[in-house]
């Protein structure tokens, strides 16, 4: 009986948590488009924290919390925007997935044009047959 309760409890509680309706927007909701770009640069920002040994030492002074804050500056966001935005988002997995979906593909072309700036064609010399 009391397998039963924590199975019949279980599957409650996984059916609960992926209801789309997750109550009323927050009064300040970040638009998708908002969402994307400050979820692009914090990704961009926890990269050059978790490398910024191999970077540049004058990284190392920083926390993780300044880079987070310093592109809420950027954006003239209250983390509380920010924070809401990002539950309210969370709480509709398929709107989520659309978002950083997009996000992934912002990132992917930066690293890809990045790239690009760093290739150089190799020029190769034809050697004579003999």
């Amino acid at each position: 009986m009391n397998r039963r309760y924590c199975l019949l409890l279980l599957i409650l509680m996984i059916i609960a948590s992926c209801r789309e309706d997750i109550g009323e927007k927050p009064a300040n909701l970040l638009s998708r488009d908002q969402m994307v770009n400050v979820l692009t640069d914090i990704h961009l920002g926890d990269a050059v924290y978790q490398t910024r040994s191999f970077s540049n030492e004058k990284l190392m002074k920083y926390s993780e919390s300044d880079f987070y804050y310093s592109i809420l500056k950027k954006y003239n966001l209250a983390d509380s925007v920010f924070e809401k935005s990002l539950i309210y988002y969370s709480g509709k997995p398929k709107e989520y997935e659309k978002i950083y979906t997009r996000v992934i593909n912002k990132l992917t072309e930066m690293e890809q044009e990045e790239k690009k700036k760093t290739q150089q064609p190799i020029q190769l010399e034809q050697q004579e047959e003999k």
